[in-house]
């Protein structure tokens, strides 16, 4: 009889995370490996966050907290609704977690009975349907086309939505497609779920920062009839460039945040004090460098997106946001390439071209692969013709 319990031996590992860590055992050889696989920002956290941390810690705020936030993130949670979202909420409707994956995980773990179904448009965050799996729900993923820039309709929508539906996820900007869902299209998906009163919504809102072209950022909780069946997610790992201080927060019904703080109270407890403290200050403090790294990330988005369009075998759209691009490399899976998937395609991407890189079936979509641009130019300017001549080889 095995250990391992049948609800781990449901789902896999993170496949972006196994990528990460294949170009660093690499790289630790010697080998000359550029990772394009790692959703995480490479500017540094800014002074005055950091700054706030260190003085926490002089002050000795190092003890435990409440479990699910101090007052004071919760205040400035609050207030970030309110200012940037005209969403208004009391802080018994927040809840902080160690990042938004633990965010994610305590919801569905509070929420989702045997056989209770999530709707997950996909290509989706490769955690989605494994997290589902554990709190022993059923993921239904519905897929999206490129032709609708990978993102999901009503009429798709329509059709998935079942009895045992309690929970669909929305992602915008989304990873792995940089796909942003404008405000007409949020309030085209709402007229189909503000008729299903037992159906809940999970907005996954991290990369609302990270946006570019005008693109205007609006989350689901704004459509009036649906803020109380919404659970809107977001954190500081993204636009703050806080990835390690572990960080998430969520907002909504008070019911699921008090089951929520159920969970998190038998799990890990209160995040770190010090990373409260700091994201305190990175919600409170200026905001100014948001857009320009905003900016920066637009000009290696641009960049990126010319160069793999300018490689025979390579398509690709330009997305509204986040720091991803998901290009379709399907022309080059075939008997000639001897590459049959994705995932092959990949691969031998990291053994030929020493470019690391995740295969679009890890997100629910065969055919593709995810590329962060979250580095430097000069970076992307030695993978782009790396991936050029690769593709080249192959043709």
């Amino acid at each position: 009889m095995s250990i391992v319990s049948n609800s781990l031996k449901r789902i896999k590992p993170s496949p972006t995370i196994a990528v990460t860590s294949k170009a660093r055992e690499m790289r630790a050889a010697g080998k000359d490996v550029i990772g394009l696989g790692a959703g995480e920002p490479d500017f540094d956290t800014p002074d005055n966050i950091k700054e706030a941390a260190i003085e926490a810690i002089r002050k000795g705020d190092t003890k435990y907290t409440a479990v699910d936030g101090t007052p004071a993130l919760k205040k400035a949670i609050q207030a970030k609704f309110s200012r940037e979202n005209d969403l208004s909420y009391e802080l018994d409707q927040i809840s902080v977690g160690t990042g938004g994956k633990q965010v994610l995980y305590n919801a569905f773990m509070a929420t989702i009975n045997k056989g209770d179904e999530v709707i997950i448009p996909a290509p989706y965050w490769v955690s989605y349907p494994d997290i589902v799996l554990l709190a022993g729900g059923k993921p239904k993923i519905i897929k999206c086309d490129e032709k609708n820039n990978f993102k999901l309709t009503p009429e798709k929508l329509k059709k998935a939505v079942s009895k045992k539906t309690k929970w669909i996820i929305i992602n915008s900007p989304s990873n792995p497609t940089g796909s942003g869902y404008t405000k007409d299209e949020i309030i085209a998906l709402s007229k189909i779920l503000i008729k299903y009163k037992n159906l809940y919504i999970l907005s996954d809102d991290i990369y609302e920062h990270i946006t570019y072209d005008g693109f205007k950022f609006f989350t689901i909780a704004q459509i009036e009839k649906l803020k109380s069946r919404t659970l809107t997610m977001n954190g500081v790992s993204k636009s703050y460039s806080m990835t390690g201080w572990r960080i998430g927060y969520a907002a909504g019904p008070k019911e699921i945040i008090k089951a929520m703080a159920k969970i998190q109270s038998q799990s890990t407890s209160n995040p770190t004090s010090i990373s409260q403290a700091a994201a305190v200050e990175a919600l409170n403090g200026t905001q100014d460098f948001i857009l320009e790294r905003s900016n920066s990330f637009k000009e290696r988005r641009n960049f990126v997106v010319d160069s793999l369009n300018n490689i025979k075998g390579i398509s690709c759209l330009s997305p509204e946001g986040a720091f991803y691009v998901f290009p379709n490399c399907k022309k080059l899976l075939n008997n000639k390439t001897k590459l049959k998937t994705d995932k092959d395609f990949v691969e031998k991407l990291l053994e030929k071209a020493e470019v690391a890189v995740v295969q679009g079936s890890a997100f629910g979509l065969e055919g593709y692969f995810r590329i962060s641009y979250a580095t430097s130019m000069d970076n992307l300017k030695k993978a782009m013709e790396r991936i050029k001549s690769f593709c080249n080889s192959l043709n």
